[in-house]
């Protein structure tokens, strides 16, 4: 009985070389999968995952944030630089305050799109 985490190989030898001209004549350029993984090593981080959450929800302040997470504001700030470079979260200055939020609409759906997969049974 095969277990739910194997993979089935193939056993013939023969390329379909229809399938694999077809798929090659529409591959992306290597910087755009060079940036699609960066992407998702950002997207990686247990705790910036967490922050995305909660901007989701409300933009907030790196204090906000602090509290929400439970974690020291020096920690949410070294994660919001990585998030601001990526360009997933932008901010806004209020007088003294620094107001952080989801740089787009495209990242609510990159976050909704996984979270539906690891919530499907």
């Amino acid at each position: 009985m095969k277990k739910s985490h194997e993979i089935e190989l193939c056993n013939c030898c023969e390329v379909h070389e229809n399938c694999v001209n077809c798929v090659k004549k529409d591959m992306l350029d290597n910087e755009i999968f060079t940036n699609l993984s960066e992407l998702f090593k950002v997207l990686g981080d247990y705790t910036r995952i967490k922050i995305i959450y909660a901007l989701f929800k409300k933009e907030l302040c790196v204090c906000d944030i602090a509290e929400v997470l439970e974690m020291s504001q020096s920690s949410i700030s070294h994660q919001l630089r990585i998030l601001k470079a990526a360009r997933l979260v932008k901010f806004r200055k209020e007088g003294k305050a620094v107001f952080y939020s989801l740089d787009d609409e495209h990242i609510n759906n990159i976050f909704n799109a996984g979270l539906e997969h690891v919530e499907h049974k």
